[in-house]
C-alpha cells in the first residue's frame, strides 16, 4: 500500500491561494521531485480545472515557460491524475480518472493500488481526507509571505488536532522552507 501525501504551497499565515507562492525554478523543481516520487496525483475538481487550464498547453509548447516549468508540465502530462468531483464526470486531460463512489473506499483502493504513493494537492479535498484519517504524510512548501487572506489550510476545520512528527526541513534559496511531516503514532499504534 502506498502513502497518501498532502503537499501544497502555504504562506506563513496559512494561505493556500496558488497566486501567493513563489513560482521559480527551484520551487517547480521541488514539486517535480515530489511528483516523480509518487505514482499518481489526486485532486478535487477545482484544482483539476485550474491545472487543466494551463499545464497541457505548456506541455504541448503552446505556452512559453522556463525549463523547470516545462519539465513539470511534461511529467504531469504522463502522470495518472485522479479527480474527486460530484458535479463533473468528464475529465479529458491525458491519464485523468474520475473517483466515484464512497470517498473513503475509493481513496483507500487508490492507495492500495499505488505502491509508490499518491500525491494530494487540493486543500478542500485534504480536509475531507484528513477527516477520514487517510492522509499519511504532509509535505508543505512554506513561503516567506503573509497573505492576510484566504483560503487557508483546513479552513473548515478538523474534528481533532493532528499530531505530526517532523521528518525533515529544507530551506530553499528563495526563502521558502520544504517541511516534511508524518502522522505521529498514537500510543495504541506504537
Amino acid at each position: 500500500m502506498g502513502l497518501l501525501t498532502f503537499s501544497i504551497n502555504v504562506t506563513l499565515d496559512g494561505c493556500v491561494d496558488h497566486q501567493e507562492g513563489i513560482a521559480d525554478d527551484e520551487t517547480h523543481a521541488f514539486f517535480t521531485r515530489l511528483m516523480d516520487e509518487g505514482g499518481a496525483m489526486l485532486w478535487g475538481r477545482v484544482t483539476y480545472e485550474m491545472m487543466e487550464s494551463y499545464w497541457p498547453a505548456v506541455a504541448r509548447g503552446d505556452e512559453s515557460a522556463p525549463p523547470a516549468m516545462r519539465e513539470w508540465a511534461l511529467k504531469l502530462e504522463d502522470k495518472p491524475k485522479y479527480v474527486v468531483s460530484s458535479t463533473r464526470k468528464d475529465f479529458p486531460w491525458t491519464n485523468s480518472h474520475h473517483i466515484v463512489g464512497d470517498l473513503r473506499t475509493a481513496v483507500q483502493k487508490l492507495k492500495d493500488a499505488t505502491p509508490s504513493g499518491v500525491l494530494l494537492g487540493s486543500g478542500k479535498l485534504a480536509t475531507e481526507l484528513d477527516r477520514l484519517d487517510l492522509i499519511d504524510e504532509y509535505k508543505f512548501l512554506v513561503h516567506p509571505r503573509i497573505a492576510g487572506h484566504g483560503p487557508t489550510l483546513y479552513q473548515s476545520g478538523l474534528p481533532s488536532t493532528r499530531r505530526l512528527e517532523l521528518v525533515s526541513a529544507m530551506p530553499l534559496r528563495c526563502g521558502a522552507v520544504a517541511m516534511h511531516y508524518r502522522r505521529a503514532l498514537t500510543p495504541a499504534q506504537a
